[in-house]
């Protein structure tokens, strides 16, 4: 009998064929690949992919991804071809703003544990002689990046598949995904002799790349994606590369080969094929097509995704490659393609089971850079339910293809989305930039009081949130905040400063909208939430407890509160849709989940002054409850449930209301609170009060790759309330003396320094050890610090504007985890000291919270 499910993959491009080797790999003996085109040439993005692969990405976790896919290929060679060369890898900067940011990404791939370095021009220039250094200011050398063969790679992995019983079939067009009960049960092809033939299968995992939104169709999901065209060109033979060559081979150099370029600028990749140079662009105006058109002829030569190429939308590609390497100045394009590749929404890709059916998984919109290392976590997440690189756990939740809003894949909102996402692949992304396209998806029910107060949105989760108000900036507290200048100053005002003040002093007023609000109710609930959480939510009707979700192995999937408003009746807030995701795949009969969010509306109320505020308004009982207490009552003339919670470290309640009387609960507390100086406070303000108070948070701080004791939130597992989600892993920890490293409260000796996350954590050599003099912030000045090894990474930091601190969370092993421990931080080539602190920083006897 068999004891491994039948898996057929749709695409044998380069990551089906990844995924068929990682899934073999582990124990699955029932995997089928069926592809439209002959194999391994399939006519899909693979066959004419230029193979560029740069480790170094936005995210920590792409570059994980990208590392991982390095790992593999370095070692795989397909008839005795090697699939990929370490070249290495050199982006160029030719703007001071191009050239700090090149630093920050050297600070990032420090983090993640890749080699790097920032170079002078005369040494990028000694690297690739081609180079001309007059017209750059430096660049990130990357030693292990390098050039991949796509098709030998694709081959490589497909033929270890076969070895271990895989089965690959080639013109094979997907014609409908079967389903009975929401779960996938097979898939039908037509052949190219017009047969049909059936394939049964328990997981269907769609890699079709640029025609994944065809086969989506074909299952009745959505998958937000558009085939983007990419230009790629091959110059003649130059005789430049020629003498390059000629001298290595003379010399004795093994494998001669100039490292790959990047001139992100001017959205340009350069890399060499012997004598002739490819380059690839990115700098031309987006080319969407309609995955359809993919599958019409084409004319002599082209493949369905590799289209005629259109030599006016290259020249200005070619001008800016030209000036950067005056060989070209004599060359020519001696062949070119119009490529096709798959670009969604944001621009990551689209990974994991799909919420609309189960057993049918996505591995789309995945480039070369990332194949390998996505086929690797993804065939983990099949088999154990967990997504793992080198055995370590990875947190997909940007990748995931359940991560936009409902709204979001419109297909208007797909393409502009897609569009800008193309134009944006190399620009200088600030971290809260928000996307001009396609904007607002979905607004707040407070959103037209927030226009009215001249909020500066940005967007998160498909929805509109105020950063600030523009209404507070004749705050005298605004004359307290320290200016920012430059990179730290964009998307910033001194308002959010004094927006935090204000709340700390008097009271402020947060949309919460945003979250998430499910009822679990039925006669199983309290028992379903038991199972499911880490906390005992067996308590009083009226009570309000903090929990965590964890996954098997004890790793933290979100932190929530769940109020009891009834017998078998609880309120779960909860982060984003994922996490209702995850409640929704826990149920079982006798527990319902609903989600309320789009119906419902928060307003977080807190500050010193939100009892009197409320003294008029609410009933008497409400107004004398405890903090962690839930009820029902009137906020003046409008039903709430209100939670006696903070997220900030002040007294006050989180009050939900149905989005229709959002308004009218808006007018009323903001009428009631002028006179004892409320203010309306966005999320910059929110997120300086939460660190201040110790609060972490989902994404940054809080992901399936730490659990509770790692995150500092040890306290909210009740190890003696019996079984539940991750226990047993929880325990193991603990009998094996705790988790190896550790989230800690960072504070650094300049209370300027502005850091967004990422950024490498470096052991103090032991000669500072002790010193806290104030160092420069960058640009300030040259800095003599000591280079000690990388430690840990920040994963989350503000301005404390009541502490007078900057405040970073940061990882550490466990030994230097503790306070007065002293490290450095590299925030854009500099580095800061900082210590270890005992958080949180405000009111660490919650008495104002409880007051």
């Amino acid at each position: 009998m068999a004891t491994t499910p039948r898996i057929v993959i749709i695409g044998a491009g380069i990551v089906g064929c990844a995924l068929a080797d990682e899934l073999t790999r582990r124990g699955h003996t029932r995997v089928t690949v069926v592809d439209k085109g002959p194999l391994f040439r399939t006519g899909g993005s693979t066959s004419h992919d230029p193979g560029l692969l740069f480790q170094t990405a936005a995210g920590r976790t792409m570059t994980r991804l990208a590392a991982a896919t390095a790992r593999t290929y370095a070692a795989l060679s397909d008839g005795g071809v090697r699939c990929m060369d370490r070249v290495g890898g050199l982006e160029v900067a030719t703007t001071p703003e191009r050239l700090a940011e090149l630093h920050r990404r050297h600070g990032r791939a420090s983090a993640a544990g890749i080699e790097t370095a920032v170079l002078e021009p005369g040494e990028c220039a000694e690297r690739h002689p081609l180079l001309d250094a007059e017209t750059i200011l430096g660049g990130l050398h990357v030693p292990s990046d390098g050039t991949v063969v796509p098709l030998a790679a694709a081959r490589a992995q497909a033929r270890a598949a076969m070895g271990r019983g895989a089965m690959f079939l080639a013109h094979r067009t997907v014609t409908a995904v079967g389903q009975r009960g929401g779960r996938v049960t097979g898939v039908r092809c037509s052949t190219a002799t017009g047969e049909d033939e059936q394939y049964p299968a328990d997981v269907v995992l769609c890699a079709a790349g640029v025609w994944g939104p065809v086969v989506g169709e074909l299952a009745g999901v959505s998958i937000p994606l558009v085939p983007m065209v990419h230009q790629y060109a091959r110059t003649n033979p130059l005789r430049a590369l020629e003498t390059i060559h000629a001298l290595e081979v003379a010399t004795g150099a093994a494998d001669p080969a100039l490292p790959i370029l990047r001139h992100a600028d001017a959205g340009l990749h350069v890399r060499t094929h012997g004598a002739r140079l490819g380059i690839g662009a990115y700098g031309h105006r987006p080319m969407p097509i309609d995955p359809r058109e993919l599958d019409e002829p084409t004319s002599a030569g082209t493949t369905p995704v590799g289209r005629r190429f259109t030599p006016d939308d290259f020249e200005p590609s070619w001008t800016a490659a030209a000036a950067l390497l005056p060989v070209l100045g004599d060359a020519k394009v001696e062949e070119g393609v119009d490529g096709v590749g798959s670009v969604t929404p944001d621009g990551m890709p689209l990974l994991g089971e799909h919420p609309s059916l189960r057993g049918f998984w996505t591995a789309e919109a995945v480039w070369t850079t990332h194949a390998a290392g996505v086929a690797e976590a993804v065939a983990e997440w099949v088999t154990t339910g967990r997504p793992t690189l080198g055995g370590e756990p990875v947190d997909l939740a940007a990748a995931h293809v359940d991560r936009f809003d409902p709204v979001a894949p419109a297909p208007d909102v797909v393409r502009a989305r897609a569009c800008r996402a193309f134009d944006e692949i190399h620009d200088l992304i600030h971290p809260p930039d928000p996307p001009a396209a396609g904007r607002p998806i979905r607004t707040s029910p407070f959103h037209s009081r927030q226009v009215e107060l001249r909020a500066a949105f940005t967007e998160a989760g498909s929805r509109e949130r105020p950063l600030w108000f523009g209404a507070n900036a004749r705050l005298p507290e605004v004359c307290e905040v320290t200016p920012r200048t430059g990179w730290a100053a964009r998307n910033w005002s001194p308002i959010a400063g004094a927006e935090a003040l204000v709340t700390r002093r008097a009271a402020g007023m947060f949309d919460l909208s945003p979250m998430r609000r499910v009822e679990v109710t039925g006669p199983g609930a309290r028992e379903f939430l038991q199972r499911l959480v880490s906390t005992d939510v067996d308590r009083p009707v009226g009570r309000v407890v903090h929990a965590l979700m964890l996954d098997a192995a004890g790793g933290v999937l979100t932190d929530l509160t769940v109020a009891r408003l009834g017998t078998e009746r609880f309120l779960a807030t909860m982060t984003d849709r994922l996490d209702v995701a995850a409640l929704r795949r826990a149920a079982r009969p006798g527990v319902t989940v609903t989600d309320y969010t789009t119906g419902t509306a928060c307003l977080g109320l807190w500050g010193p002054k939100v009892r009197e505020i409320l003294d008029g308004l609410v009933p008497g009982p409400a107004r004398r409850l405890g903090s962690f207490r839930a009820a029902e009552f009137t906020v003046g003339t409008v039903p709430v449930t209100g939670l006696r919670v903070s997220s900030v470290g002040e007294y006050g309640w989180e009050l939900i209301c149905a989005a229709t009387d959002a308004e009218r609960l808006w007018d009323t507390v903001h009428a009631a609170g002028a006179k004892h100086g409320l203010i309306p406070a966005g999320r910059l303000a929110f997120d300086s009060l939460r660190i201040e108070r110790g609060r972490r948070a989902k994404g940054s701080d809080l992901s399936p790759e730490h659990g509770p004791d790692a995150t500092g939130l040890g306290s909210v597992v009740a190890m003696d309330k019996g079984p539940f989600v991750g226990r047993a892993a929880v325990h193991a920890s603990r009998e094996a003396g705790g988790p190896a490293e550790r989230l800690v409260t960072l504070v650094l000796d300049h209370p300027g320094a502005v850091l967004f996350g990422e950024e490498p954590v470096y052991d103090l050599p032991a000669a500072r050890r002790y010193s806290r003099d104030p160092v420069p912030l960058p640009g300030d000045g040259p800095s003599d610090l000591g280079r000690g090894p990388v430690v840990g990474r920040v994963t989350s930091a503000a301005t404390g504007h009541t502490t007078g601190t900057s405040i970073a969370y940061a990882w550490l092993p466990a030994a230097r985890a503790v306070p007065g421990t002293r490290v450095e931080i590299e925030v854009a080539g500099r580095r800061l000291t900082a210590e270890v602190v005992r958080g949180p920083l405000h009111d660490p006897a919650s008495t104002r919270m409880r007051a």
